[in-house]
């Protein structure tokens, strides 16, 4: 204890609190001269983004099977504590040697820039916040490890600040913490100021909210009645926008002007073709419910949802650039450096697929993909729903690879038949007599036919379907149960509309989807 109280009445302490006050005033000043540059040029984002785009594939699965949608603030969570940690470390380095400090600030700087100049659609310029930011932290540590050197429990400089120094006036540790306190709250101000001002000067949203979609050419089929599952607390049948599940690798969504936003198709066609999204506004448009699902959704998970999106079928854009022979695939980028790899034949058929521009009745929100986006039937969205979309090449598989095909994912990600159990929700405890079991099930492009129940290992049973709207939509389920006390299993199966019965072995996410039947266990009372 003695030794503890000794350490932290030292200056490593207030070498290490100097560290992590210069490290936030690197972040923050970063983060307010970044409002004249793009979103993708501020530390944290591009550091982040840079991480992401190194994930294995394991560690991508775990971060979603654990935090879901909030898998990004958990990564700026990690992200925070790794920079106060190695901000302590340069803290204490600078002030026992000042020159490996400065070297310490400057390789960081250097990641920093090297992170942020990699990044798709950012240009060398847009380096100049994070240059900015490291010379005003560099200029605060040395600030405050000057006032540490100076402190009267330690008036001796390192021998390396200049031994023939004149002396300089001694400090307190009540004034050391005045000037970091003093710092830390400047670099507040800083950060917020720079949200505020980036917020100021974007008028994406503004733009959105006054957009008018223009009316379909092709309304969306009507919902018939009872869609909706006859067990209360089952997932609404339409998903709203709010609840929509996003998974992507953006961590700072981008704000495209729609008016500036250009599609290039190109590649392997006989003409090259350049939409703008007044061309998507003025096309005979389509309107259609489609259910979408994460490649990493576990068995019972719950990224998968379904809207009405409206947009322009793929295949008459293909149409126009007319791919030669021996092309197999389209290549979708988005303006973030995602990419997609599709297979041709899916975006040249029936099953339209389509560049949308309203989900839901509305304008796309940004984050899920504002001004224009993809959406494919059939096909898990990590090779196909390419949000932020602004370019398509058609290529070959044998020749490029997508985004997450390069990590390990396959090239080809049909959508396996799913169901899952969502009343009563794992380890709940319900009263003993009637309960209502009921979930929701997908295979897009076959349609549900079945869905079976099981309890404690008996027969299977046949759920009660809710109608079907379509068979690119998911389909809803019911079962009544006559339930005894006690604990109990319940799993559930379904069938496609190919007679195909779902799969009970069990496979991860990795590398082309998760597959199994869910089971819930529940206590009867």
């Amino acid at each position: 204890m003695k030794k503890l109280t000794k350490w932290l009445k030292g200056p490593a302490p207030l070498a290490a609190l100097a560290g992590v006050a210069a490290a936030a005033v690197v972040l923050s000043v970063a983060e307010l001269i970044g409002a004249f540059f793009t979103a993708r040029a501020t530390p944290l984002i591009a550091l982040g983004s840079t991480f992401i785009d190194f994930t294995p594939p394991w560690l991508k699965d775990f971060a979603i099977a654990t935090f879901g949608t909030n898998d990004k603030a958990a990564l700026f969570v990690g992200m925070g504590l790794t920079i106060f940690l190695l901000a302590c470390v340069l803290g204490v380095v600078a002030y026992r040697k000042w020159a490996l400090g400065v070297a310490g600030v400057l390789l960081m700087g250097a990641i920093i820039v090297a992170s942020v100049v990699t990044r798709a659609s950012v240009k060398p310029v847009d380096a100049v916040p994070t240059l900015l930011g490291t010379v005003a932290g560099l200029i605060v540590l040395r600030l405050l490890v000057s006032r540490v050197w100076r402190l009267q429990s330690f008036p001796d400089a390192p021998a390396d600040v200049g031994a023939k120094a004149p002396a300089r006036p001694a400090t307190t540790r009540r004034a050391f913490f005045a000037a970091t306190g003093l710092t830390a709250a400047a670099a507040g101000v800083a950060a917020t100021g720079g949200r505020l001002l980036s917020a100021a000067r974007s008028n994406v949203a503004q733009a959105r909210g006054s957009l008018r979609l223009p009316s379909p050419g092709k309304a969306a089929a009507a919902v018939p009645a009872g869609v909706q599952s006859a067990a209360p607390g089952v997932t609404p049948w339409l998903t709203p926008n709010g609840d929509f599940y996003r998974i992507d690798t953006a961590l700072s969504v981008p704000e495209i002007n729609a008016d500036e936003w250009e599609l290039r198709v190109h590649g392997l066609v006989e003409q090259e073709v350049r939409l703008t999204f007044q061309d998507l506004l003025d096309a005979e448009l389509i309107e259609s419910h489609v259910t979408l699902t994460c490649v990493s959704n576990p068995v019972g998970g719950s990224l998968a949802g379904n809207a009405k999106w409206l947009g322009l079928p793929i295949r008459e854009v293909l149409k126009r650039a007319r791919p030669k022979e021996g092309a197999d695939m389209v290549l979708s980028t988005s303006i973030d450096g995602f990419s997609a790899s599709t297979p041709l034949e899916v975006l040249q058929d029936d099953r339209d697929a389509m560049l949308a521009i309203g989900m839901n009745g509305e304008p796309l929100p940004l984050e899920h993909g504002y001004p224009v986006r993809m959406v494919v039937p059939g096909l898990y969205g990590f090779v196909s729903a390419t949000k932020w979309v602004v370019d398509l090449e058609v290529t070959r598989f044998a020749d490029s690879k997508a985004y997450w095909t390069q990590r390990g994912w396959s090239e080809r990600g049909p959508i396996k038949t799913m169901a899952r159990v969502e009343v009563p929700k794992s380890f709940a405890v319900v009263p003993a007599g009637r309960v209502a079991i009921g979930g929701t099930a997908w295979a897009q492009t076959r349609g549900i036919t079945k869905v079976e129940v099981q309890i404690d290992g008996a027969d299977w049973a046949p759920a009660v379907l809710s109608e079907e709207a379509s068979v690119v939509t998911w389909r809803q389920w019911s079962f009544d149960w006559d339930a005894k006390p006690g604990p109990h299993y319940i799993k559930v199966r379904a069938t496609d509309g190919t007679g195909e019965v779902q799969t009970e072995k069990r496979a991860d996410p990795v590398p082309d989807g998760a597959s199994g039947w869910q089971s819930v266990m529940i206590t009867v009372e």
